[in-house]
């Protein structure tokens, strides 16, 4: 009589499903509600496709695409970093803080410090296994105390505007350089994910971290990692508004918060992660641009723009939901 040894069963490989056609169609949302409102805006003014205000929109959008970029790889892990906005008023504090004794070394240091902020929130999160939501909500509040203190509560004059004024330049005259360089960041975050193991890693962990761990995927590493990419864009897009304003102020991002989420829902990205890109994100905050830009003009006033956001979020979030995630809705 023979015995039949059993094994231990092999650790169950990372499963990413297939986009489903929901899925697909959303993809291409942002690019039709893209089209849309350059038309509607169009008709409503025609002067609007002109060069010069085509122009002022992508540079407005700059900071909102960085912002949303490094945001949109904490959402694809299935996470949300609240502290964008905060964190990028605080650096924009320290930038105008700095740079009298760092000068052109101020861009690298601000960009590294919210860096290093932003790993931190990372680690907070894995290590005491605490939801990201509350972390960065913790977060949000902190960074927005300490700018508040460390600025006397007002904004702080930069008068040494050698350090960003590559930002007011035009590529080929017509491109501003802020928005070239938002490309360039999507682009090498796109281009690290595709061209990296971190994109499986990042997608396997938003469709579902527990199976993630048990193939054997870097999980807290890779959460780590994105919290620290987000924190860096928070800095960069600090730079950015620096160099529009001319100063640093503890509240000058913190309108930005909503805009980004916006951007990444709009843009097709999974609230729940797994599923989505930067690039998508990219055509949301140009949509959301459009959308603050064009508001004045067909007449609705400013006021009414939140509300306009939140009803965004609840729509495009409605569309990409993962409901096989979500047992229960409360």
């Amino acid at each position: 009589m023979s015995t039949s040894v059993l094994t231990p069963a092999a650790a169950p490989a990372t499963v990413v499903a297939r986009p489903t056609v929901g899925q697909r169609v959303t993809s291409f949302m942002p690019l039709i509600a893209l089209a849309a409102l350059l038309g509607a805006l169009a008709i409503a003014d025609p002067g609007f496709l002109s060069q010069s205000s085509l122009t002022a929109v992508v540079r407005t959008a700059a900071p909102l695409v960085v912002l949303a970029a490094g945001a949109t790889v904490v959402v694809l892990c299935g996470g949300i970093d609240l502290s964008i906005a905060a964190l990028c008023s605080l650096a924009t504090v320290f930038f105008a803080m700095w740079l009298p004794d760092l000068g052109g070394l101020t861009i690298a240091a601000v960009v590294a410090a919210t860096a290093v902020i932003g790993a931190v929130q990372g680690v907070a999160h894995v290590l005491l296994r605490i939801p990201s939501f509350i972390v960065t909500l913790g977060g949000m509040s902190i960074f927005a105390a300490i700018a508040l203190v460390i600025s006397d509560a007002g904004p702080i004059r930069v008068v040494d505007r050698e350090a960003t004024a590559w930002l007011d330049l035009y590529l080929a005259g017509v491109v501003p350089m802020a928005f070239v360089v938002a490309l360039v960041v999507v682009a090498l975050i796109s281009a690290a994910l595709r061209f990296t193991p971190l994109d499986s890693w990042v997608r396997a962990i938003g469709y579902s971290e527990s199976a993630a761990r048990l193939a054997g995927s870097p999980v807290d590493r890779v959460k780590i990692a994105a919290f620290t990419v987000s924190g860096a864009c928070a800095g960069l897009a600090a730079v950015m508004l620096v160099s529009r304003n001319f100063s640093g102020s503890p509240t000058m991002a913190d309108n930005l918060l909503l805009p980004a989420v916006a951007a990444i829902v709009v843009g097709g990205t999974a609230i729940t992660g797994g599923h989505g890109s930067v690039w998508r994100s990219l055509a949301g905050a140009l949509v959301v641009t459009l959308l603050r830009v064009g508001l004045p003009i067909v007449g609705v006033p400013s006021a009414y723009e939140q509300i306009l956001y939140g009803a965004i979020i609840v729509a495009a979030v409605a569309l990409t939901l993962d409901r096989s995630k979500v047992q229960i809705i409360k």
